[in-house]
């Protein structure tokens, strides 16, 4: 990690943007809200409503934006208190505050210069390409406005920082404790993502990473290196190897397209068979309790658990963690030390944190990391 007894810098960095999904914070926002996630999808409204019907049992209000003003907080807290001057702002893909109008807000700013943290840890279309190439509109319709154009930078993925496994860890262990203590000893644990489609996911991450016949590609990998991380430690606290899986949730999209499995629902059904005790899930793929994780897990894997008689319970997500704070500051300062190094500012380039098997992540996109069907530009990589 950066050395922290001089002054940290960000330069050549003078903002931060915290890009993330958006949800919407009313009833009357569901709707607009899945059309503008559905855009070009040609999806009735009707259909829409059907789809958004979990918005409405919590209200219409996903806690997803509550949560990034959480974050929001934790960051510039963090920032403040190591003496690090960089501006956080906040933008999303789906809904209010939009993208385009935080970069607008940032170029009105003065700030030229941006690095952006998405709150999605791992490599997958729709996890890091997406989000680049949202990136690619706003700027360009900065461009078409004739406002001045920033140099935005995509941190590295953080699936394997310390700031972020070490709270999964914490809340792993937590989540145990809070099963039926006869229980305990016997239970099994459910590492969850999402799920998305297998061409999608042999295509995540640099080419070198992509496979064939549903092996998952950076995607699965990246998962499994997390969730073995976690596991090994977890049996390094409880003294008690527990059997695992990765399992998947929140599919979604035609069901003639096969998706990653197993559904965290059939893999509860099949452990009960097995007649496992007890089942901790840990959603090692979401940053926050956003509704996939509120509804797919707490309420519907839940339910399925209840309907067996399964004693399960969930691990939180990493949150506004302080450790997650400090993992982002650790990675700002990282960047911008390698920035500096490029440029020839610095006598080397910077240590790179990670956990696991599998190295730190790429800096920059590479070309063919993580294609989209249809090519689109994107903003913060090779292509």
């Amino acid at each position: 990690m950066p050395d922290q007894s001089v002054q940290p810098s960000p330069d050549p960095y003078d903002a931060l943007l915290l890009l993330s999904f958006g949800g919407p914070e009313g009833p009357e926002d569901v709707v607009p809200f899945l059309e503008n996630v559905t855009h070009g999808r040609g999806i009735p409204r009707e259909r829409l409503k059907e789809v958004g019907r979990h918005y409405f049992l919590f209200g219409g209000v996903s806690p997803i934006n509550a949560q990034n003003r959480e974050l929001l907080h934790a960051l510039r807290k963090d920032f403040s208190e190591h003496g690090l001057e960089l501006p956080v702002y906040w933008g999303n893909r789906n809904w209010a505050p939009y993208l385009t109008d935080t970069l607008r807000e940032l170029v009105t700013d003065g700030h030229r210069r941006v690095l952006v943290l998405a709150t999605s840890a791992y490599a997958s279309y729709s996890g890091c390409r997406q989000y680049r190439e949202n990136l690619a509109d706003a700027l360009a319709a900065l461009g078409g406005e004739g406002l001045p154009l920033p140099r935005v930078d995509k941190l590295r993925h953080y699936f394997n920082h310390p700031g972020f496994v070490r709270p999964m860890l914490d809340a792993t262990l937590a989540a145990l404790a809070e099963l039926p203590e006869e229980r305990r000893a016997g239970a099994h644990l459910a590492f969850t993502t999402h799920s998305i489609p297998i061409t999608a996911a042999d295509t995540s991450g640099p080419v070198a990473a992509h496979t064939e016949d549903g092996e998952g590609g950076a995607y699965v990998a990246e998962h499994l290196d997390v969730a073995r991380l976690i596991a090994d430690a977890v049996r390094e606290e409880t003294g008690v190897e527990r059997p695992w899986r990765l399992v998947y949730q929140s599919r979604s999209g035609a069901p003639h397209i096969p998706w990653l499995e197993p559904d965290i629902c059939d893999h509860l059904e099949e452990l009960h068979g097995e007649g496992v005790p007890a089942v901790v899930m840990v959603p090692i793929g979401f940053v926050s309790d956003h509704m996939e994780v509120k509804y797919d897990l707490d309420t519907e894997a839940t339910a399925k658990a209840a309907e067996l008689g399964l004693p399960v319970s969930r691990a939180s997500t990493v949150g506004a963690d302080p450790r997650f704070a400090a993992c982002v500051r650790d990675l700002v300062l990282e960047r911008a030390a390698t920035e500096r190094f490029a440029e020839g500012r610095a006598a080397a380039a910077p240590e790179r944190c990670a956990l696991g098997t599998l190295g730190p992540s790429h800096d920059v996109c590479p070309v063919g990391c993580c294609p989209a069907r249809s090519p689109r530009p994107a903003a913060a990589g090779s292509d």
